[in-house]
């Protein structure tokens, strides 16, 4: 499965009754495996699940290899639209810097940036050594 078809596809399951803003995510992991994720909206806003958090919870649940080779984003939007702060995190958690992120929309307008690149100076666990 192509990540771009996979996440066009699973960008019609989102449940998003008070936005109306459907965004399907899919990843690559190392194994090849492609996981999906749409995202998923509740009354209180902020209690909702971003479309490539829901991936890469797809790709926990799933077993096996963690780390994310490849992501694929699109909405119905003028321009690509780009992972929120707390999904870029998420990524950056997933990935090498070097991962490459494709954001699009749904006139086939992308965006090409790597993990490194959405999220310069990320908070690792390095971060953390004198815990």
């Amino acid at each position: 499965m192509s990540l771009k078809q996979g996440a066009l596809d699973v960008r019609e399951n989102a449940h998003v009754p008070y936005s109306n803003f459907k965004v399907g995510a899919a990843i690559r992991d190392a194994e090849g495996r492609v996981h999906l994720g749409c995202n998923v909206e509740n009354v209180a806003y902020p209690e909702g699940t971003c479309a490539e958090a829901g991936a890469i919870a797809a790709m926990c649940a799933a077993g096996g290899n963690r780390q994310i080779t490849e992501v694929y984003v699109v909405a119905d939007s003028p321009t690509p639209v780009t992972p929120c702060g707390g999904c870029r995190q998420k990524l950056a958690e997933f990935s090498d810097a070097e991962v490459k992120v494709t954001m699009a929309n749904l006139e086939g307008t992308e965006l090409v940036l790597t993990v490194g690149e959405l999220l310069p100076g990320v908070f690792s666990q390095s971060h953390m050594d004198r815990a």
